[in-house]
């Protein structure tokens, strides 16, 4: 089993949202992502999509993206974006969900070995004046710990994956809050996206604390997938 990323798809959730008009490079990112899926992916991979999958609004006009990367192989772990507003109730999305395709929300699962965990995350405080990034980011970094503190009861000693969407490292590989817990719990491997445009130059892909991150938005991979890990690494 490999495990593969890739963020921020922005499928058009039933009307026609051209990703082009934010820039050139995003003619067609839906055909040149499906072309290297295909050309890449197994039955038996895992696909993680760190969020922002739709720009739907509501779940069922959300169906025809969610059943579009159903139809792509592997098998498919999704995490709720700042723009999946069709993401309301996680029973709801769960139970829509084609067979194969798995949902997140601050809990864990494990496929072959492997424990995959994951929460949103949100933007981190610039200031101690930042009293409502503050209070958001904090509410997340307790859903972050029950999310990991599941993933570990799962298994104690195994590798884990987690997902956010948020950036969990400052500029450059920054600590925060948000890798402090990554490295609390041992974790593996962290996806995430958010970043697109000029913010893509301050995402960060590498170890920090013995945690290695990977940038995942779609657009920051050329609209191609990120080889995460392989069970038994």
């Amino acid at each position: 089993m490999i495990v593969y990323a890739i963020g921020d798809l922005h499928l058009p959730g039933g009307d026609d949202k051209p990703m082009a008009v934010f820039g050139a490079h995003w003619e067609g990112h839906w055909e040149k992502i499906c072309q290297d899926w295909r050309a890449r992916v197994t039955t038996q991979d895992v696909v993680l999509i760190p969020g922002d999958i739709s720009w739907a609004m509501q779940l069922e006009h959300a169906l025809d993206d969610l059943h579009a990367i159903a139809a792509l192989p592997g098998r498919k772990i999704l995490l709720r974006g700042n723009h999946d507003y069709w993401w309301s109730s996680l029973t709801r999305v769960r139970e829509a969900l084609p067979e194969g395709m798995y949902a997140l929300q601050n809990d864990a699962m494990t496929l072959e070995g492997i424990t995959f965990c994951g929460s949103r995350g949100w933007t981190c405080p610039q200031s101690a004046g930042d009293i409502e990034n503050e209070r958001l980011y904090a509410r997340e970094l307790l859903r972050l710990r029950m999310s990991l503190e599941c993933a570990r009861k799962r298994s104690p000693d195994g590798p884990v994956v987690a997902l956010t969407h948020f950036p969990p490292l400052g500029e450059g590989g920054v600590r925060t809050r948000v890798s402090d817990l990554m490295a609390e719990f041992h974790v593996n491997d962290v996806v995430y996206g958010h970043l697109h445009g000029a913010s893509i130059k301050t995402a960060y892909s590498g170890q920090v604390d013995g945690v290695r991150y990977h940038y995942v938005a779609c657009d920051g991979l050329g609209f191609k997938l990120a080889q995460i890990t392989q069970s038994g690494e």
